[in-house]
C-alpha cells in the first residue's frame, strides 16, 4: 500500500484519517485538512481521497442515501465493519476475531480484498428503542 505521489495534499488526509478513530466523509476530512492547508478545496481533497482509494491506502464505506465515508487501511490491521442502521456509527472489528468463512470461488480465482460488513442496531439505540415501548 505505498502511495504513487506522496505530495502535500495526501499527506495531510492520510495524516487526518490516522489519527481519527471515526469513518468520517470528505466534508469532515476537508475541515481537519484546511488546519494544516488553509487554501486546499474540497474539490482537491476528493481528487486526493478518489487517488488514496485507488493507491489501496483508504478504503469507502458507502450507504445508500448517505455520504461515502473513508477508513485508513492501517498495515497489517485487517478489519471488517459493524454499521447501526439506527444511528449510522460504524465500528471496527478485527478480521482475526471472525472466522474465515468457507467460500465456494471458481477454480483459478484470485481474491484481492475482502469487504465484510455486520448490520444491525447498536446497544445505545438498541437501550433507546426499548425505552420508548
Amino acid at each position: 500500500m505505498t502511495m504513487v505521489r506522496n505530495t502535500r495534499q495526501r499527506q495531510a488526509v492520510v495524516q487526518a484519517l490516522r489519527e481519527t478513530h471515526t469513518h468520517p466523509d470528505a466534508a469532515w476530512i476537508h475541515s481537519q485538512v484546511r488546519g494544516e492547508l488553509p487554501n486546499i478545496s474540497l474539490g482537491t481533497v476528493y481528487r486526493t481521497l478518489d487517488a488514496l482509494v485507488r493507491d489501496g491506502v483508504v478504503m469507502t464505506i458507502e450507504r445508500a442515501g448517505q455520504a461515502t465515508r473513508y477508513d485508513y487501511k492501517h498495515a497489517g490491521h485487517g478489519h471488517h465493519h459493524v454499521v447501526c442502521r439506527s444511528c449510522g456509527a460504524i465500528y471496527d472489528i478485527d478480521a482475526e476475531d471472525l472466522p474465515t468463512p468457507a467460500l465456494g470461488l471458481p477454480a483459478g480465482f484470485q481474491v484481492q480484498d475482502v469487504r465484510l460488513e455486520y448490520h444491525g442496531v447498536c446497544a445505545t439505540c438498541a437501550e433507546h428503542s426499548e425505552k420508548r415501548v
